[in-house]
């Protein structure tokens, strides 16, 4: 029934403004002002994904937005000089020193937060 429909996905954040400069300044991505107060990313493959402000927000837990790139380690040293701090985990998943899980039977990947808190992934994209 829905297969066909243009499908959108979204999240919150506290500061629509910081959103803006971080997703745009920080990561490059195309965006746009909603008339109804939103932010929207616009991608090259045609998808879009809204974000909106909630004065009570509660940064996801889980990951919101994953980032396929073709070079895992170039895109985490590009975003880790432009102040992107990538997370570090030990445990069941366990990075290493610049935050990247590699060779777990998954892809190459790596989480880092958008100012709001949300987490957000680069992973290597299967060529």
């Amino acid at each position: 029934m829905l297969k066909n429909s243009n499908a959108f996905s979204g999240f919150s954040v506290n500061d629509i403004q910081k959103a803006k400069d971080f997703y745009q300044n920080t990561l490059g991505i195309t965006i746009a002002d909603n008339p109804m107060g939103l932010l929207e990313l616009h991608f090259n493959n045609g998808a879009k994904v809204i974000i909106y402000p909630k004065p009570n927000h509660e940064a996801a837990t889980f990951t919101v937005l994953n980032f396929p790139v073709d070079d895992v380690e170039k895109t985490v040293d590009e975003l880790t000089a432009k102040g992107v701090k990538f997370e570090k985990y030990t445990g069941n998943i366990q990075t290493d020193a610049k935050g990247i899980v590699r060779g777990n039977g998954g892809p190459t990947i790596s989480w880092f937060k958008d100012p709001a808190g949300n987490i957000l992934s680069v992973l290597e994209a299967k060529q």
